[in-house]
């Protein structure tokens, strides 16, 4: 009832269809506004807000898993940006195991870190450019975890993903292009260039504090300054296929169930 009441406060507010751009809503009221809304709605909202051909990422850019039966693959949350580059530092092929434990504990510390885990908090979606890295594991199945710990709902990332049996067992959601999967370790493949800057995943502009809706249809994003109105509109859009829906369901014979509740 209280996330109910906290969507019909911020619907009140849109309501007449011609409310100005906004960045009051908090991280809290915009996680509660979009929670219960699917990638098509939010699409249609983006169109209705003059928004069209804007934030879909390229269909590409898609679960790595789906749970069909309680849809725990899906998420919404407030963007965390990371950008990897590919290094251009000659690597020695000459080391002791003992001098490549060093060399590659220097790496991970000085060249690619994680700084972006500072930023987590409840409901953050990682977003990470990593685009030309090669075969490169930015992401594997330990680190994935420290990060939910953190807060982090879900990742999307252009690619640069490890460990994915393992990920998919843990249930992190993941959002990539399946055929950017990367394996080997960062150190010598790739930098930390940025974190909480603009970056661009899947053709789509992402910056800090924009919202991310993922399920089966894959990634869009909404400009964190537009996300009230856009958020109205697809309220309304979901509702209607809702309650067409269930109608059908009765007429069919079909047994209710949570997505048309």
């Amino acid at each position: 009832m209280k996330n109910l009441a906290s969507i019909v406060l911020v619907l009140s507010a849109w309501a007449g269809f011609a409310q100005p751009e906004s960045k009051s809503l908090t991280d809290e009221q915009i996680l509660t506004l979009y929670a219960p809304l699917r990638v098509a709605d939010v699409s249609d909202g983006m169109d209705m807000a003059g928004l069209r051909d804007m934030g879909l990422m390229d269909q590409r850019i898609e679960a790595l898993w789906k749970d069909i039966e309680t849809f725990s693959h899906r998420f919404c949350g407030i963007a965390v940006t990371a950008r990897y580059v590919p290094t251009n530092k000659r690597v020695s092929s000459e080391m002791t195991p003992e001098e490549f434990r060093k060399w590659e504990g220097n790496w991970y510390g000085q060249l690619s870190t994680e700084p972006f885990t500072a930023h987590l908090k409840k409901g953050s979606v990682i977003v990470i450019d990593n685009q030309g890295d090669g075969d490169t594991g930015s992401t594997g199945s330990a680190n994935i975890l420290i990060w939910k710990q953190k807060g982090a709902v879900g990742l999307v990332s252009a690619g640069g993903v490890r460990d994915t049996d393992e990920i998919i067992k843990q249930r992190n959601p993941v959002y990539m292009d399946l055929s950017k999967r990367g394996r080997g370790i960062r150190p010598g493949r790739n930098e930390i260039e940025s974190v909480q800057k603009p970056v661009v995943v899947g053709g789509v502009l992402v910056n800090p504090g924009d919202v991310i809706v993922a399920d089966g249809d894959g990634v869009i994003v909404v400009p964190r300054e537009q996300a009230e109105i856009v958020a109205g509109f697809a309220h309304e859009i979901l509702k209607k296929d809702k309650a067409a829906r269930k109608n059908l369901f009765i007429q069919l014979g079909i047994k209710s169930d949570f997505t048309v509740e």
